[in-house]
Order: C-alpha cells, then sequence, then structure tokens
C-alpha cells in the first residue's frame, strides 16, 4: 500500500524532519517493509514502503536522483510502467532500478505534469525539483489512492501525508469540524468529497490533478482528465452486442493490468458477481493455485452472517487456494476501536471491520 508525508516551506525556512518522520510513524501499518526520511533545505519526505514491485532496495523511497535534480516520495502501482521505461529508455534516459517508482520519477521530467496522463493505475506523489525549488504534488483520476494537505495560516508551510492521522501527528492542526464536510457525511453521499475533509484545517487533494507549488507558495492546479457521461452519435449507434464485447475486454484488461506484481496476487472473494467474475477472468487468462480470501460472522436473529456456500462454489469451480475465515461476534466487538482508528475519515460502511480484519 505504501505511503509517505512531507513539509515544504515557502518563507525560506528549512523544513523540520523531526516532523515530517512523526507524520511517517502513523504510516507504518500501509508500509511495513521499509522506511526512508530526507530533508534538503525547504523540503523534507519520508516514506513507508509495501514492497510489491522491485523487491530490492534500490527502488526504496524517498528516491532522488541527483542527475535530474529531481527528489520522489510516490503510493500507488503503475502498471504499464515497463512500456513508459522502455519509451523513456528510448529518449536516452538511464535507470538504476527495475521499479515503478523511478519510471515516474523520470517520466515526470520528460513530460512535466502532463506525465500523469500516460499512467494507467493508481497513485499520488510528489516531485520536488531541486534547481526551480518547485513542487509537484499528483493524485490518479479516481483519487483511489489518498492525499491529505494542511497549510499554516500565513500560507508559509505546506504538509501532507498519504492519511489525516499522520498529518495531525505534526500536533498543529486543532481538530475543528468542517461544516461544509460535516454536511456530505451526513447527508446523502456518507462521504466527504475532495477537496474537503471532515476537518476544517485539512484538505484532500482532487482527483485526476497535478498541483504545482511555486518556491514563493503560489500554486497552480493542472487537471488533466475528467469524466464525462456524454454519447456521440457513434455510441448512440453502436449495437447492444458490441457493447458487451467492449466490456468484456475492458474487464479482461482491467484483470491484466492488476496481475502486474513481484509477489503472489490474491482476490478478495465474497462469492458475489464481481469478485466471482474476477476469479473467473483470471482463470481465463491462465492463473492457477489463486489464493482467494473469504470473511463471515455469526448468524443473528437467522439471518446468515457469510456467503461461504457461493464463495466456496467459485473456489471449487476454478480450484483456487480458499482461505475462509469466519470472525465470532466477541473478535468482532474487540477489533471495532482499531477498526475506526485505521481510518483516515468516518467511513458509513458495515463491513469495515470485516475489511480490517482480514487484511
Amino acid at each position: 500500500m505504501c505511503g509517505f508525508s512531507g513539509e515544504i516551506t515557502f518563507d525560506g525556512r528549512p523544513a523540520t524532519a523531526d516532523t515530517v518522520a512523526r507524520m511517517a510513524a502513523p504510516l507504518a501499518s500501509r508500509g511495513p517493509d521499509a522506511s526512508g526520511l530526507w530533508q534538503q533545505d525547504r523540503a523534507a519526505l519520508a516514506h513507508r514502503r509495501l514492497k510489491i514491485i522491485d523487491l530490492s532496495d534500490r527502488s526504496q523511497q524517498p528516491m532522488v536522483d541527483p542527475v535530474l535534480g529531481l527528489s520522489i516520495a510516490f503510493n500507488g502501482c503503475i502498471y504499464n510502467y515497463a512500456a513508459l521505461k522502455a519509451e523513456l529508455e528510448g529518449m536516452g534516459y538511464l535507470f538504476f532500478s527495475e521499479g515503478d517508482t523511478e519510471v515516474v520519477l523520470k517520466a515526470y521530467h520528460a513530460w512535466g505534469p502532463d506525465c500523469a496522463k500516460r499512467f494507467h493505475g493508481m497513485f499520488a506523489f510528489v516531485v520536488i525539483e531541486r534547481d526551480s525549488g518547485r513542487v509537484a504534488l499528483a493524485r490518479d483520476r479516481f483519487g483511489i489512492k489518498p492525499l491529505y494537505l494542511s497549510s499554516d495560516e500565513g500560507g508559509r508551510r505546506l504538509r501532507f501525508a498519504s492519511s489525516l492521522p499522520a498529518l495531525l501527528a505534526a500536533g498543529d492542526i486543532d481538530g475543528a469540524i468542517d461544516p461544509v464536510g460535516l454536511h456530505h457525511y451526513m447527508s446523502f453521499h456518507a462521504v466527504v468529497p475532495a477537496p474537503f475533509t471532515i476537518l476544517e484545517q485539512v484538505r484532500k487533494l482532487p482527483p485526476a490533478t497535478v498541483s504545482i507549488f511555486e518556491r514563493d507558495g503560489r500554486r497552480t492546479d493542472h487537471i488533466y482528465w475528467t469524466l464525462t457521461f456524454e454519447r456521440d452519435s457513434e455510441a448512440i449507434e453502436t449495437p447492444y452486442v458490441e457493447w458487451r464485447q467492449r466490456l468484456r475486454q475492458a474487464l479482461r484488461t482491467a484483470v491484466d493490468r492488476r496481475m502486474v506484481a513481484d509477489v503472489p496476487v490474491g482476490v478478495l472473494l465474497s462469492g458475489g458477481v464481481d469478485s466471482s467474475l474476477i476469479v473467473g477472468l483470471l482463470a481465463a487468462a491462465g492463473q492457477q493455485q489463486l489464493k482467494t480470501f473469504s470473511i463471515g460472522f455469526e448468524e443473528v436473529n437467522g439471518e446468515k452472517g457469510d456467503e461461504f456456500r457461493y464463495s466456496d462454489l467459485i473456489a471449487e469451480r476454478f480450484q483456487t487456494q480458499h482461505h475462509k475465515v469466519f470472525v465470532k461476534s466477541k473478535r468482532l466487538i474487540e477489533a471495532l476501536p482499531k477498526t475506526i482508528a485505521a481510518m483516515s475519515e468516518p467511513m458509513v460502511s458495515y463491513d469495515n471491520v470485516a475489511f480490517y480484519l482480514l487484511s
């Protein structure tokens, strides 16, 4: 999963590495495999790593390229990183690692903020330009990977992190509730959409956005993608059979992309349509001995607390290495405080505890 934190100053003061390290501590569960801290004058970055692509220390973060004068902290996975790496090598770039972090770094050098348009995946990253003092913060198209921001009152300092509790660890956010964020949470949305958060002093970087901060703190947002539901005449005239085929191919492509990893890949198998379809597509792609995981609870008032009978059917049909986790009610209640503590913001979902325990 990974996570990062950082601080940039705009008034000439050096960044505070101790504060950035303190912000990284709550991110340890996101990245239990490795940690790193980097500080240079007005910028400081910390990173917690979960090793998925390039398990060597060559992809350790924060990553610094002294030749290009760039430093990066990255959270996510770029599924097409190998193709982008080949393209960049054709442009003359040299690589010292086998991971996607360095690809993001050099893609930013080659294409600037437009590099985000080329990434297939989920990501949040910060790139710091040594020579210009410019800082770029970016987030994927749907905001799958989080990125929280806070500034001091005079705009002299920017802090950012992969979770809201990490920002709170810096110690200077008073915790006042944002009435707009609260309204969204309590209304139909049941979530707090970007750029708002549940707290008045914290904001989220919007999805599909690259924010450029100049040395003096001036900010420019580049929105590189917008979701549209409009249909042109070609789409309207396309027959149902064609759309069905396109959907099937899009699902295959999505599943294939997410198999990019240097560690085993598994599936959370509920036995419902979505997870069952994913297992079926993986089997059709030749995946064998896939690890699948299901979770269930005790029966309440005659209401079944698990869907094992459905997940068992899929596991048997596709011969997966299936793991069933049965959680008794006592353990469920005991896990509730830790489940809430793991949330960056309030979440409305009855299966939060299930995902927490399964993870």
